[in-house]
């Protein structure tokens, strides 16, 4: 249970105006008197507000009702479970002229109440109470003042190290204070009267603690460790060694010099310190590793810019020196010896070793061994143990004491990493050391010579051809008697060894373009066996050489050539390789052709085919052979569209015509079968004008009112959208019509400026009714003829003029497209009124019962059938 005792410390009186406005100070209380650690500080009256200073200021504007007023202030202090209060009354002050003058002193500048900062020496000695500052209020002149203060020193941590005279405002401190811990000091001061009130602005003041050179400088690390190769050069840098001072910065108490108190080992002195930067460099060029592999230096820093009344701290520094090439390897022995049998293949025989003084297992001291002499076949091999750093010799390919009975050898040694000399060394030179190996005789057995035989086979050779002999020696006799071969199984199956004689056959057909045999060559292990069954081993290489097997073929042998005349890029290919394939060489092989055609070489596979003059049109069937460079032939006949066409596509190739025939295109084609459909269209409509009736071949005048005139259209016509329909040029000049001359109709197609439909080489005008009687004789009939006769007349001169529509005047092919006719105005409401169009239009004809008189004997004509 938590017991709070609660009792009345004390009951202050404030003197106030009646009218107090919102945030107003009213007075200050001294709480510390009451309670020295108040954590909760609370007013009754809302009215009031409580700082932790004491200062009691309005929160709203306050009357007096009555002369005076009260209210509690409560301080708690829960640790304690101590609570006080305070009682507060406040009286209205009476209106007085003194009081007003009082105020008119209180308006006057401060000139005592602001003091410059207070300082204190760190660490002083006293005596205690020492006095450092005193702060006066110019009220205190008329009215007694009393003064106090709060803040860090006083009422907070540390607590008591200040304080301040009441009645004099002198302020103490107590004890010696350390600047390290507490730099400065803000504390706030307090000018009252003795009724609370208070007539000056709280004073912030400042007690600013003056540095004392009480702490040593000390270095930031225990141990400074560095390298540096040896044999550096005097100015190297090492390394940095770095101090620190707690002391006020920027003063001598913190200006620090580094210097270099002792080294070991002690001569000579290999380094130098900088003092300001403390800087550690090279100062000696003999820094050896191998004599002193490492350095200590005890160095000191001072502060007081390193005078002899400054603080000092001492530190290590630890300085390795690092391992260079400096010294080059040695043999322990300069000469070996050492013994293997013959054909012992990979076994170590020897091993050398060495002495490097640099640092071991740095590439200073790796040894790397080579044999230098006396290994030409390259039968021996030395490497080098990482473990032990020796040489190891071994031999890799067998050794024949028939041959040598021992070998001499020469070693050298040298490290890894390149050489790096001392200032003012000399050169290294380099170890070498012999080796004798002396080689111990065995029973061999037979031994192959040469141990790899290469065959070469002409491509598709008969079976059973003989290609060589393998033959292999005793070592021991140097013949080859009692020696049997052998093939193993699983090899490719292209040869045999006679068993006795050694001697090569085929046994299938070598074709080089066979899947298993594409890449031309195989290897074939042989074994040869003595009389005591040691076996001996040799490699026969066959290699299928290419032959002439292939003919050249010409790729493609149809060609279309227009009328330009570009010549023909005709290609061959040989299947066969290099010296049977290129270069060709092409040949027309018909004396006729060969007169008319011409062969120009463009590469060595390639040439181009091309007429030798002017030739007619026609297809062309030109034999062409073509010889490779191994004198194979290959017979093509080359088929030659000579066509009368600007590009390949519009000549389209049909049964072959005799030479100098010319092929009609496409278009010509389609524009001789709508002529004709456009011909038998016009007769159609022509008899269907002309009536049921009976016409002769004597016409009378009013003749003509039966036949329609075919006038330009009044209107602009309508667009034709079938882009294979070929038009007809027509020009303002008559179309097509009937002529009465005499006793004779004759019909004619007019074109441009009034030729006839006839024969251009024809001198003759004939006439339809010449035609029909077969003599030109005039005749009485009807004016309607028979299909057959029509087709006969213009079937042959209607192919003939749309030959000549194709060409111009320069007998160049013309160009087909769309002529436009000239626009004569806006024509009429009736649009046509042409017979043709009024034959397909019967059900529109009502507009014809408007037209004014004049036009109707020509619409009862048009209607007439």
């Amino acid at each position: 249970v938590l017991s709070l005792c609660c009792e009345a410390c004390k009951k202050v009186i404030f003197h106030v105006p009646s009218e107090l406005e919102a945030d107003t100070l009213v007075g200050r209380v001294d709480l510390k008197e009451c309670l020295q650690s108040a954590e909760f500080i609370s007013s009754s009256d809302g009215n009031f507000k409580v700082l932790e200073d004491g200062s009691v200021y309005t929160t709203s504007a306050v009357s007096l009702s009555a002369e005076k007023m009260t209210f509690t202030i409560l301080l708690k202090d829960s640790k304690e479970h101590v609570q006080k209060k305070i009682h507060v009354s406040l009286v209205e002050k009476e209106k007085k002229k003194t009081r007003h003058a009082r105020d008119t002193v209180l308006k006057r500048t401060k000139r005592r109440w602001g003091p410059i900062p207070s300082v204190m020496i760190e660490n002083s000695l006293g005596p205690f109470p020492l006095q450092i500052q005193q702060v006066q209020s110019d009220t205190a002149q008329n009215y007694t003042i009393y003064y106090s203060a709060s803040g860090p020193g006083i009422d907070q941590d540390p607590r008591g190290l200040f304080y301040i005279e009441r009645e004099t405002g002198n302020i103490f401190a107590t004890r010696a204070v350390d600047r390290e811990q507490y730099p400065s000091f803000q504390i706030i001061c307090f000018a009252t009267t003795p009724d609370g009130y208070s007539p000056e602005v709280p004073l912030v003041h400042t007690i600013r603690i003056e540095d004392d050179n009480d702490n040593a400088p000390y270095f930031t690390q225990d141990l400074f460790e560095f390298s540096v190769l040896e044999n550096s050069k005097p100015g190297v840098l090492v390394g940095k060694v770095t101090a620190e001072d707690r002391d006020e910065p920027y003063t001598l108490h913190t200006t620090l010099k580094y210097r270099i108190v002792s080294q070991n080992p002690p001569v000579p002195p290999a380094f130098s310190l900088h003092g300001d930067t403390g800087v550690i460099s090279v100062s000696s060029p003999q820094l050896d590793r191998e004599l002193v592999s490492s350095y200590t230096l005890l160095v000191e820093v001072r502060d007081m810019a390193g005078q002899p009344f400054g603080l000092c701290t001492t530190g290590t520094v630890v300085i390795r020196i690092e391992d260079t090439n400096d010294n080059a390897p040695s043999f322990k022995q300069i000469q070996y010896e050492t013994r293997v049998e013959e054909n012992r293949v990979n076994v170590e025989i020897l091993r050398v070793s060495v002495v490097d003084l640099d640092e071991p297992g740095s590439p200073g001291s790796g040894a790397v061994y080579e044999i230098i002499r006396g290994n030409d076949d390259q039968s021996f091999e030395i490497t080098t143990d990482k473990n032990t750093n020796e040489g190891i010799l071994c031999v890799v390919k067998g050794l024949d004491y028939e041959s040598a009975k021992q070998r001499i050898l020469v070693i050298a040694v040298n490290n890894e990493a390149p050489y790096m000399l001392a200032p003012y060394s000399q050169q290294l030179s380099q170890s070498t050391s012999s080796v004798t190996v002396h080689i111990l005789d065995v029973d061999e057995g037979p031994v192959f010579k040469p141990c790899h035989l290469r065959l070469d086979v002409k491509e598709c050779e008969e079976i059973g051809t003989s290609i060589g002999r393998y033959l292999a020696e005793d070592p021991e006799t140097g013949n080859s008697e009692g020696i049997c071969y052998r093939i193993p199984p699983g090899q490719c199956n292209w040869i045999s060894i006679d068993e006795k004689s050694g001697e090569v056959r085929t046994i299938k057909v070598l074709d080089r373009d066979v899947a298993e045999m594409r890449r031309g060559q195989c290897n074939i292990t042989v074994l040869a066996i003595d009389r005591n069954g040691k076996t001996g081993t040799g490699t026969i290489q066959v290699v299928i050489q290419p032959g002439n097997k292939n003919y050249p073929r010409i790729l493609k042998t149809d060609y279309i050539m227009c009328r330009d005349r570009k010549p023909i890029c005709l290609t061959a290919q040989d299947s066969d390789e290099s010296p049977y394939s290129t270069p060709f060489v092409y040949r027309i092989t018909d004396r006729s052709l060969a007169s008319m055609w011409k062969i120009t070489r463009h590469n060595d596979n390639s040439v181009y085919l091309s007429p030798k003059g002017d030739i007619p049109f026609g297809t062309y069937s030109i034999p062409v052979s073509v010889i490779d460079n191994g004198g194979k032939v290959g017979e093509h006949n080359i088929e030659v569209n000579f066509c009368d066409c600007t590009t390949p596509t519009e000549c389209i190739r049909g049964p072959e015509t005799p030479v100098g025939n010319v092929t009609l295109g496409v278009w010509a084609i389609l524009a001789m079968i709508l002529g004709s459909l456009l011909l038998l269209l016009i007769l159609i409509t022509i008899c269907g004008c002309c009536g049921s009736g009976v016409m002769h071949r004597h016409v009378t005048d009013d003749c003509a009112n039966h036949n329609l005139i075919i006038s330009n259209t009044e209107a602009p016509g309508e667009e034709v959208m079938d882009h294979n329909i070929i038009p007809l040029q027509n020009t303002s000049d008559q179309g097509g019509y009937g002529i009465k001359t005499g006793d004779q109709q004759t019909f004619e197609m007019v074109k441009g400026r009034g030729h006839t439909l006839e024969s251009v080489k024809g001198g003759g005008h004939q006439t339809l009714g010449s035609v029909k009687e077969g003599g030109g004789q005039p005749m009485m009939d009807t004016c309607r003829y028979s299909y057959s006769e029509w087709h006969n007349f213009t079937h042959p001169r209607l192919g003939e003029k749309v030959h000549l529509c194709r060409q111009d005047e320069e007998q160049k092919h013309s160009e087909d497209y769309l002529l436009s006719y000239n626009y004569e105005g806006k024509g009429s409401l009736a649009g046509s009124v042409g017979c043709c169009s009024d034959q397909h239009e019967e059900e529109a004809l009502d507009f014809l019962d408007q037209l004014e008189p004049k036009f109707r004997t020509l619409a009862e004509t048009c209607v007439k059938r």
